[in-house]
């Protein structure tokens, strides 16, 4: 990254479907597509009960965050941010903004899930106040041919 582009400050918005392949160029670059990423990313940013928050620096997202709204909760889908951009709260902000919002709907928790092998997201969690609810196991599939699936550690915070 240049000097100029690590000086900017990402803006933060709520994306649509013009965004779509910003969002998918940022997956395919950390390794997160699945068979049905696309689609995934496609519905998520078309539901009425999903809101998809960007951080975007010149017309490039480097960061993203997922919150679906449900009756009496809400629940993180992803927060992923690029590898060049990480270490400068970027996810701290996704995160506070997925809170904001879940509060603003009127949601009792704020759920999530995350491969308990992901000790800086969880960390990310902890310290927002993300309190520790279980074990999914066997949940996320393997990343790697050969390996077995992961636990995913499930999460909540508090909100009302």
């Amino acid at each position: 990254m240049d000097r100029d582009a690590a000086e900017k400050r990402p803006t933060l918005m709520t994306l649509s479907d013009a965004d779509l392949e910003a969002l998918a160029a940022l997956e395919v670059a950390h390794g997160w597509v699945t068979a049905g990423s696309f689609t995934r990313l496609a519905a998520s940013l078309r539901a009425p009960e999903t809101l998809v928050f960007g951080l975007v620096v010149d017309e490039a997202v480097v960061g993203y965050a997922a919150v679906d709204r449900q009756p009496f909760e809400a629940e993180l889908q992803a927060v992923l941010v690029d590898a060049r951009w990480r270490g400068r709260g970027l996810a701290r902000r996704l995160l506070a903004e997925v809170v904001e919002q879940a509060r603003a709907w009127g949601s009792e928790r704020l759920l999530l899930e995350v491969r308990v092998g992901n000790a800086s997201a969880i960390a990310l969690y902890r310290g927002a106040g993300f309190e520790d609810d279980g074990i999914r196991r066997g949940y996320y599939p393997p990343r790697q041919a050969g390996a077995v699936r992961e636990d995913a550690r499930l999460m909540s915070l508090a909100l009302a």
